[in-house]
């Protein structure tokens, strides 16, 4: 049996450092649920004192709930870190465990190892007394640009063990997310603030800036980078606000003080998600709050709404994530995010806290305020995803949960026939657009021209001049390559029973229309043009889904209006089915037929 460090948990209430303790549990409890999770309350045992002043991060919990951590379990305390609250009135220390390793199954071991006592609560006063003398630092704002703080002997506190009863505390943590300076006006007068979330390794927790420390701190701090921050008030938080899962947040005060850590800084986290597969969106709760990770199948141009309740113009693009679940929705970005985000190249976005919406019957979600984007990050979950998608995701038929017409997709909007777009004279306004949606037929894709050879540079669409060498040049990268991309940009007439209409299709689009790959159609292009006209032929009077984009382009001061498909699906009957009932109750003027 592997012996447990006796003595360890005098030491470490003593602020004595113990590398990686083995201790025995001999309990554990649940504490009242709160917004940010359940928490759990260990008691723990060195063979020779017990402890019941001991916490489980939360990013272990799972370690409970799969009875990994079962009474009498001896587990190694990997990291971990101890900080001072109060109870009834008197100062105490609280051990965080924030990463162990189980040696020992409680089944295995059996018993409680030896005959420990409780530890005095009265003991080291003190040392805990000296531990947690505040930080006297100074703003960075107002020091000396070459000096360094010497932070090495700083006590901190653990994002988890903060609580409104404590007042001398530091945290050493992360800034995940930085907001723009907001402003309000309002009967008790003006103000502005700014607001930003900190992570360390136990938790996460937001922080808010009013008035003068806005102006304060907002330059200084800066998004990925580690700081030290003391003297601020903890209330509990405003879950309308923030979707962080902390029960409390905290506000700056004239007193508050932060400046950065120069130390090492690898066992502060970046930002945490927790991903939830699209899949398991279905069966959550309208409202709910989660971390999604997903690839961008399609999306729609930015819209302009105007809000019922104050009149005021918002803008939004919906945009449609698939994941490894093979399972779509439909993610609402607003104001800046949806005006600035580009969705060619189908970027992987990660996104942590977005809300769970409902509509006709469908789920989707929706960034806010607190929400965080990422677009590609570099983490491991993002390259497998992308990996799925290039080899499987982009051409297999997916379940989408939001709200569809038929065939999938991001297919929400108007349904029209071609003549009836042109009745209503969609995108014929200068700098507009309008989009539609139509079952129509392929009548013809002209063969030529369809095909070319790309820069393999990613994200980059550039058309490749064959210098004749063996090398390639882009124009746009200002660089010769020996390979390229093959890419596909299809001008296809669709049909349906009112009429006929020419449109561009671009790469993904025109790969879908035509069965086949950009790299296969290339291929055969090069070497086998019957098999590559048969391509075209198999095509011709297959049916689809089509979202359309219409826009009126200007060229030498002609308007010329130009069409585009947007997303190409293929044809789920009973969707479609259920939209032409809707039609006809419309018609007729009937709600059930």
């Amino acid at each position: 049996m592997i012996p447990l460090t006796e003595g360890a948990l005098d030491k470490i209430m003593m602020g004595v450092d113990i590398e990686k303790p083995i201790l025995q549990i001999l309990g554990h409890k649940k504490l009242a649920s709160s917004s940010s999770g359940d928490r759990y309350r260990l008691l723990v045992s060195d063979g020779i004192r017990v402890n019941s002043f001991t916490m489980l991060a939360t990013q272990l919990n799972s370690m409970i709930t799969d009875n990994i951590l079962t009474e009498y379990s001896i587990c190694q305390l990997n990291r971990y870190a101890v900080s001072t609250v109060n109870n009834g009135g008197k100062q105490k220390r609280v051990m965080v465990i924030l990463s162990l390793d189980l040696k020992v199954p409680g089944e295995e071991v059996g018993s409680k190892i030896g005959n420990p006592t409780n530890i005095d609560s009265s003991t080291n006063t003190e040392a805990d007394t000296k531990k947690v003398q505040p930080v006297q630092a100074q703003n960075v704002n107002t020091a000396p640009q070459n000096k360094r703080h010497h932070t090495t002997d700083i006590s901190t506190t653990p994002i988890v063990a903060l609580s409104p009863y404590q007042n001398k505390w530091v945290i050493k943590a992360r800034v995940t997310n930085k907001s723009n300076i907001r402003t309000w006006s309002n009967s008790r007068g003006e103000g502005k603030l700014f607001s930003m979330d900190l992570v360390d390794e136990s938790g996460e927790i937001r922080c808010t800036a009013f008035k003068d420390q806005c102006d304060k701190f907002f330059d200084m701090i800066e998004i990925g980078k580690v700081y030290y921050i003391s003297r601020c008030n903890l209330k509990p938080a405003n879950k309308n606000f923030t979707t962080l899962k902390n029960d409390y947040e905290m506000s700056m005060t004239p007193d508050t003080e932060i400046f950065p850590c120069h130390d090492d800084v690898e066992d502060v986290p970046m930002l945490q998600f927790d991903f939830s597969p699209i899949s398991s969106i279905e069966s959550k709760e309208k409202n709910d709050i989660i971390d999604i990770l997903g690839v961008v199948k399609s999306f729609d141009e930015v819209q302009t709404l105007t809000a019922r309740a104050t009149g005021k113009e918002l803008r939004k693009r919906d945009i449609t994530l698939i994941d490894e679940s093979n399972t779509m929705v439909c993610l609402t970005l607003w104001g800046t995010e949806a005006e600035n985000f580009d969705g060619s190249n189908n970027p992987i976005v990660a996104i942590k806290g977005a809300r769970i919406g409902e509509f006709n019957g469908g789920k989707n979600i929706s960034a806010m305020m607190s929400s965080v984007i990422q677009i590609d990050p570099d983490i491991p979950e993002a390259h497998k995803l992308r990996g799925w998608y290039s080899t499987v995701g982009a051409s297999d038929q997916a379940k989408c949960l939001s709200t569809t017409n038929a065939g999938g997709g991001s297919m929400t909007g108007t349904w029209l026939t071609l003549q009836g777009a042109r009745d209503m004279k969609l995108g014929m306004t200068s700098n507009a657009f309008d989009m539609f949606i139509a079952k129509v037929t392929v009548n013809m894709i002209r063969t030529e021209n369809v095909v070319y050879k790309s820069c393999p540079t990613e994200g980059c669409r550039k058309k490749m001049i064959d210098q004749a060498n063996g090398m390639y040049r882009c124009e746009k990268c200002n660089k010769e390559f020996p390979s390229f991309k093959y890419r596909l940009i299809g001008s296809i007439n669709f049909g349906d029973w009112t009429g006929n209409q020419w449109a561009t299709a671009f790469n993904d689009e025109t790969e879908k229309l035509l069965n086949t790959t950009a790299q296969e159609l290339g291929e055969l292009h090069d070497s086998n043009k019957d098999a590559y006209m048969q391509k075209f032929s198999d095509a011709t009077f297959k049916s689809f889904i089509v979202k359309f984009r219409v826009k009126l382009e200007m060229f030498n001061d002609e308007g010329k209006l130009k069409t585009s498909c947007q997303l190409v699906s293929p044809i789920d009957y009973k969707a479609y089915s259920d939209i032409l009932l809707t039609k006809i109750k419309e018609i007729a003027g009937v709600e059930k037929l």
